[in-house]
């Protein structure tokens, strides 16, 4: 794919609808849980999900090093898609993940029949200059204090560290250990350098490509956003649908930030099936 490694995995019929998931910053394709894809590639969606560069089994670089930059990874979407013979698909992506699908409404309109965006913030310029609501307390100790990093080749000690780091960011719904620590040991037995994995986004220098505008997106556009996101309150998820021209807002009671939990399925399965309803036969 234009000369990088990059891994996916698709669900479903090639000739239906494509619906490309992106994950967030440091995640790779195994948090979007294969039940939850299964679900939407039996609504009739060709389900594409796909690893970072640093995670899973896409390349690697040395730790604190990456080879790539942000904008890099704003594009690898384009690469996922020409490397299917996709011309067009809807896209959903979570936290960073809904900061590329805006970025790509934006600039690479003619790609994207949709967007769908979940627990994430405007990436672009708003008209209201009004603040956004701030990270929660709770969870801006955790950043100020960070946990030690676990010594990387420990599999046990990097699971735990793993399960820990979600669980702050986790809304009233409650924390499923037990689902998170199974989709940890996904990630961890998956993923190429996962002291790469959890490093290098952090430390990746800002894009070069120009700021957009919110209101300057014309790809139709709904946002999911949790209730109670520590990270982006719900006042983000308020101003991206006010921002964004038609676009259209779910909460999601008790949610916070992190992948729609199964006891949310039932809400954001048939939402993201009516978005990405329509005259879009892959093409």
């Amino acid at each position: 794919m234009d000369g990088v490694e990059l891994c996916l995995e698709t669900f479903g019929d090639r000739v239906d609808p494509a619906l490309l998931l992106i994950s967030g910053m440091a995640a790779s394709m195994d948090w979007w849980d294969v039940g939850f894809c299964e679900r939407l590639a039996g609504e009739g969606r060709f389900v594409v999900r796909y690893d970072h560069r640093d995670t899973g089994r896409s390349v690697a670089s040395p730790v604190g090093k990456p080879s790539y930059s942000s904008d890099d990874l704003a594009t690898d979407p384009l690469r996922i898609l020409d490397a299917l013979g996709i011309r067009r698909a809807h896209v959903a992506g979570i936290s960073m993940g809904g900061g590329i699908a805006q970025h790509l409404a934006a600039r690479h309109r003619d790609r994207l029949f949709t967007i769908t965006l979940i627990a994430t913030s405007p990436a672009g310029a708003r008209a209201d200059q009004k603040g956004l609501p701030p990270i929660e307390r709770r969870l801006a100790a955790t950043f100020e204090n960070p946990t030690p990093a676990p010594v990387w080749n420990d599999r046990a000690a990097v699971v735990d560290y793993l399960v820990d780091g979600e669980r702050p960011f986790a809304g009233s719904l409650g924390f499923d250990e037990d689902r998170v620590r199974r989709l940890a040991n996904i990630v961890v037995d998956r993923t190429r350098d996962i002291a790469a994995s959890m490093t290098n986004h952090w430390v990746l220098e800002g894009g070069s490509a120009a700021r957009f505008r919110l209101a300057d997106i014309e790809v139709p556009t709904m946002v999911l956003h949790g209730t109670a996101d520590p990270l982006f309150p719900f006042g983000h998820g308020e101003a991206l649908a006010a921002e964004i021209p038609n676009a259209s807002l779910v909460p999601l009671d008790g949610m916070g930030h992190e992948m729609p939990p199964p006891q949310l399925w039932d809400v954001v399965v048939p939402a993201i099936v009516a978005q990405t309803s329509g005259d879009s036969r892959r093409s």
